[in-house]
């Protein structure tokens, strides 16, 4: 995700915090710096509200990370993949490219994080009576306040709105009945009615419970309707994907600059191949990809002393076997116009952007064929 800077690893999970949750930060702090002064009395609280404010606020996305953790770890112990958990202003975002097999599993793993939200707020609502009753009061509201935060977030989460944490259920309790993609496709527009129900409340209000235009419900609002027409493309494109591999679809080109050639020399190439990216060979293998971007990012006087090699991208290694949305999975992650095809250590060819279009225009015209306009059938709920 861009505009995230890594943080920290755990359990092998990257954990990144987008430039929007800083943004963030000082409002909340600023809001529950209010909410601490106006719970214990601004002359019985000890401190400034800014500071148990701040604290508070890293404690809620603290709870968001755990939240969060729950979905990730879940995946992990049932087969799934998970790329990261980036923290955004309006919460969290666990980026699992590999869905656990089973609808059983993923409403399970959606579960996890409105169970576990649940869980930590109630333990803290109940641990904050003994901490009041020490003398400590700012811990015991700050305790008290931070469990209703958390409870919130769980049954806020249980609404099914996909591509919230309900929406999931609802999906995975429809795949069985539906197939997989009429199932997210039906998800997906319970979610969108969610979210203009959202951004016509947070715009005009409810009256005793939302203040009219609330920036912060015409953002969830924003972040449902496009996470569920979002999620409904991917999993079509996964469906119409579903078993093709990758040299069914690459061009057999094994076209390639060396390591230590330079960058005018690379430029040249690709102006001459038309193409927008070439892939970097060393010693006969493949070590990168240099795209035209990087090139162009180079001043021109500097490209006769630039080497492929200092601007190349590291790439995976695809061969002919590798799965086609698992390829383009990673064009898409690495957000680049095409992977370089390898087997036996030798290039034999690259997958563009191109091809993959190709191939799910053709697999979209046999479906029309075969099932009608979406192209999908019995098939579907195997994928």
């Amino acid at each position: 995700m861009r505009g995230a800077i890594q943080i920290a690893t755990l359990r092998g999970i990257p954990i990144r915090v987008h430039y929007s949750f800083l943004l963030v930060l000082p409002f909340l702090a600023w809001l529950f710096g209010l909410a601490m002064a106006g719970g214990i009395g601004p002359e019985r609280l000890r401190g400034h509200p800014l500071v148990w404010g701040a604290g508070l606020a890293v404690a809620l996305f603290l709870s968001v990370l755990v939240h969060e953790l729950a979905h990730s770890v879940y995946a992990l112990r049932k087969g799934g993949q998970v790329s990261d958990i980036t923290l955004l202003m309006i919460g969290g975002v666990s980026r699992i490219t590999r869905m656990p097999e089973g609808a059983k599993h993923e409403a399970l793993m959606a579960l996890a994080g409105p169970a576990t939200s649940l869980v930590l707020g109630v333990l803290l609502r109940v641990g904050s009576v003994p901490l009041t009753a020490a003398g400590a009061e700012e811990l015991g509201f700050a305790a008290a306040f931070l469990g209703g935060l958390n409870v919130f977030l769980g049954l806020f989460n249980l609404l099914p709105a996909f591509p919230m944490d309900g929406g999931r259920v609802v999906r995975a309790l429809l795949t069985g009945w539906l197939g997989r993609v009429r199932a997210t496709q039906t998800a997906a527009f319970i979610g969108k009615g969610f979210a203009v129900l959202f951004g016509l409340v947070g715009l005009f209000g409810v009256p005793g419970l939302w203040t009219p235009f609330n920036p912060f419900l015409l953002l969830i609002a924003f972040y449902v309707f496009m996470g569920a027409a979002g999620e409904s493309r991917e999993v079509l494109l996964q469906t119409l994907l579903s078993g093709l591999r990758v040299r069914e679809l690459m061009t057999p080109r094994t076209s390639a600059v060396g390591a230590e050639d330079s960058l005018e020399e690379v430029d040249t190439r690709l102006r001459a191949e038309r193409r927008r990216a070439l892939p970097v060979v060393e010693d006969g293998r493949v070590v990168g990809l240099v795209t035209q971007e990087a090139v162009l990012r180079v001043p021109a006087p500097r490209r006769g002393q630039t080497r492929a090699r200092e601007v190349a991208q590291p790439v995976p290694e695809l061969t002919p076997e590798t799965q086609a949305w698992d390829a383009l999975r990673e064009m898409g992650q690495r957000q680049l116009p095409q992977l370089p095809v390898v087997q036996d250590g030798l290039l034999v060819g690259t997958l563009t952007q191109e091809d993959l279009v190709r191939g799910i225009q053709r697999r979209e015209l046999e479906g029309n064929q075969r099932n009608g306009p979406w192209g999908v059938g019995p098939r579907e709920s195997h994928t």
